[in-house]
């Protein structure tokens, strides 16, 4: 994540954007409890499984060329980006 976070500053120092940001948003847990015993007979011994989401938000004043050089970025597996346009 912080490697793509670089990245998106190099384009707007380049572009000559303004950018705000990354700002780190409160971290998801989802949590999953499930039985160890697979047919429930014998001790109650549970696993708790979790995974985090972690979320940053980063306000760019994007024009049309900042626009594409962002849509070339390299992602790597297991990051999302979602851009909004404002008016």
């Amino acid at each position: 994540m912080d490697s793509v976070c670089q990245q998106i500053k190099t384009i707007s120092e380049r572009t000559g954007v303004a950018m705000s940001g990354p700002i780190p948003m409160p971290t998801k847990r989802l949590v999953v409890p499930c039985r160890k015993s697979p047919d429930g007979e014998g001790t109650e011994t549970w696993e708790r499984w979790e995974m985090r989401i972690h979320k940053r938000l980063i306000d760019l004043d994007a024009d049309e060329r900042a626009l594409r050089s962002l849509m070339r970025i390299q992602v790597p597996d297991g990051v999302n980006i979602e851009i909004i346009l404002r008016n």
